[in-house]
C-alpha cells in the first residue's frame, strides 16, 4: 500500500496551509497539484490513502457534531459550490430582472455544455431540471401512450416515480407490469430476466432504477436495455443515484431517457438535476409545462418552468470541476472502499442481515443492514442519540433495514464511530 506522511504531502502538493484550498480558486490549482503527484497511483489503492482524502475532506464545511452518513438523501456541497451559489444569489440581489435574466442566464449554454461533456452526450439532449423527480416525470407524462399499452418498472423503484405511473394508468388506461427483486443479489442473469421475462409485444417502455435507493443495488441497465431496444421498447432510467456516484457515461446504457438529480453525488447545490432524451425521441415527447409548439425537436421545450433560481443553477459548474478534479474513478473506488470498510467489521455479527451486495458492480457507497429480531428504528435511534450519527431506517416492500451512505468526506474515525454502535446494538 503507498502511504506518505501528512507533512511530506504537504511539501510534495505544494501546500503551505490548508487554507489555500479556499483562496481564489486556489483550491483547485493545490488539489490538482496532489492528484497530478498521486496519478500514477491507481485507484483502488488511492482509495485507501487516507492523507490524500484528508485534503479532499477539507473542501466541505460539515458539522462537527453530526457524522452525516445519509448522503443518499441529499450531499453536502463542497465549499467552493457554496460560495458560488451565494456569490451568485447576492448579485442577483442587486437588481434582480437585470442580473437574473442578462447575465447569470446567458451562462446555461455553456453549463449545458459542460455538463453533456461530463455525461458523455450532445448538449442539444440534456435539459436542465431540478431533480430527478421532475426530469423523470416529464418523461412519464411526456410520452404518447395509449390504452392497454404496458409498462415494465419495479415494486423496488421510487415512490415518486411509481405514484406518476400509476397516475397515468388511472388516467390513460395504460397497464403496469410490476417487477419485483429479492434482493441483495450478485446475480446479472437474474436480475436482468426480472424485467425481460416480461415483455410483450404490447411493452412500450421499461423503467429502470440504475442503483435502488433502498439498498444501493445496482441493476445491469445495460443487458435489460439491450433486450428491450431489439424488440422495440423504449427505455427510460432513474439514475438519481448513479450519477458521478459510480463511473459511467450516459450512452453506455443504451437508453433513450435518463433523469438524475445533481444535488446527491456531484455534491451540486440543493435542487439540481438534468433530463436526457434521445436526440430522435425529443420531437414526440411532450414538455411538462406548456411552450409554443409542444412538438418541436429543441431540448430546451422542457426547461419552460418561468422564473427559477438561476444562482442555484449556475453553481452547477463549480460542482463540476470538482468532481472533474477528483475523478470518476478515484470517487469510485473511494466510496465502494467506505461502504465495505463499515461492512466488513460488521458483517459477521450474530442475527446481522446485509442487504447489500458487498462485491463490486453490484453496489458503490450506499450499505443497508439489519438484525433479526430487532428494530431497525432502534438501531437508527441508538446511533442517533448516543454517538450523532444521522442515518434512515427503511422499509419498502421487501428491502427493510438501516441505510448507511457515506461520501468522499466521511473520515474512517467517523466509520469506525458508526461500527461501535452498531457493535453495542447487537449486544444490546
Amino acid at each position: 500500500m503507498f502511504s506518505t506522511t501528512r507533512r511530506n504531502f504537504l511539501q510534495k502538493s505544494g501546500l503551505a496551509s490548508i487554507g489555500l484550498f479556499f483562496g481564489a480558486d486556489a483550491w483547485s490549482k493545490n488539489l490538482q497539484h496532489a492528484i497530478n503527484d498521486y496519478q500514477n497511483i491507481g485507484p483502488e489503492t488511492l482509495a485507501t490513502e487516507e492523507d490524500f482524502w484528508h485534503y479532499v475532506q477539507q473542501s466541505y464545511t460539515t458539522s462537527g457534531g453530526i457524522i452525516n452518513l445519509n448522503n443518499g438523501g441529499v450531499s453536502p456541497s463542497p465549499k467552493i459550490v457554496q460560495d458560488a451559489m451565494k456569490r451568485y444569489h447576492d448579485m442577483s440581489n442587486e437588481a434582480p430582472s437585470y442580473y437574473m435574466w442578462r447575465i447569470l442566464d446567458q451562462g446555461r449554454e455553456p453549463l449545458r455544455d459542460k455538463l453533456a461533456h461530463l455525461a458523455g452526450v450532445n448538449a442539444e439532449e440534456l435539459a436542465l431540471h431540478r431533480n430527478a423527480s421532475e426530469a423523470l416525470e416529464t418523461v412519464i407524462f411526456g410520452l404518447d401512450l395509449k390504452a392497454g399499452d404496458e409498462v415494465v418498472l419495479s415494486k423496488q423503484d421510487y415512490p415518486n416515480m411509481i405514484n406518476a405511473w400509476k397516475q397515468r394508468e388511472k388516467r390513460d388506461g395504460i397497464k403496469l407490469v410490476w417487477v419485483n427483486h429479492e434482493l441483495p443479489s450478485i446475480d446479472n442473469d437474474y436480475l436482468t430476466n426480472n424485467y425481460t421475462q416480461k415483455f410483450t409485444a404490447k411493452t412500450k417502455i421499461v423503467h429502470i432504477t440504475h442503483i435502488i435507493n433502498w439498498n444501493g443495488q445496482i441493476v445491469p441497465v445495460r443487458k435489460i436495455a439491450d433486450v428491450a431496444k431489439a424488440q422495440g421498447i423504449e427505455v427510460l432510467v432513474d439514475g438519481a443515484h448513479s450519477f458521478a456516484h459510480f463511473d459511467f457515461l450516459i450512452p453506455d446504457l443504451n437508453c433513450d431517457y435518463f433523469g438524475t438529480s445533481l444535488h446527491k453525488w456531484l455534491g451540486a447545490t440543493i435542487g439540481t438535476g438534468f433530463m436526457y432524451v434521445r436526440k430522435e425521441k425529443i420531437k414526440a415527447l411532450f414538455p411538462l409545462f406548456g411552450v409554443d409548439d409542444p412538438h418541436k425537436d429543441d431540448i430546451r421545450k422542457f426547461e419552460a418552468l418561468g422564473t427559477r433560481p438561476f444562482f442555484i443553477e449556475q453553481a452547477i459548474d463549480k460542482a463540476i470541476d470538482f468532481h472533474k478534479m477528483i475523478g470518476g474513478e478515484r470517487k469510485e473506488a473511494r466510496l465502494f472502499y467506505l461502504k465495505n470498510y463499515w461492512m466488513n467489521q460488521i458483517k459477521d455479527l450474530p442475527n446481522i442481515i446485509i442487504n447489500t451486495p458487498m462485491k463490486k458492480g453490484f453496489s458503490c457507497a450506499i450499505g443497508n443492514i439489519a438484525f433479526e429480531n430487532k428494530k431497525t428504528e432502534d438501531l437508527d435511534n441508538l446511533l442517533f442519540e448516543k454517538y450523532k450519527i444521522h442515518t434512515v431506517a427503511i422499509n419498502w416492500e421487501n428491502i427493510n433495514g438501516l441505510r448507511i451512505t457515506p461520501n468522499v468526506y466521511t473520515t474512517l474515525e467517523n466509520l469506525d464511530r458508526l461500527v461501535e454502535g452498531i457493535r453495542k446494538f447487537s449486544n444490546t
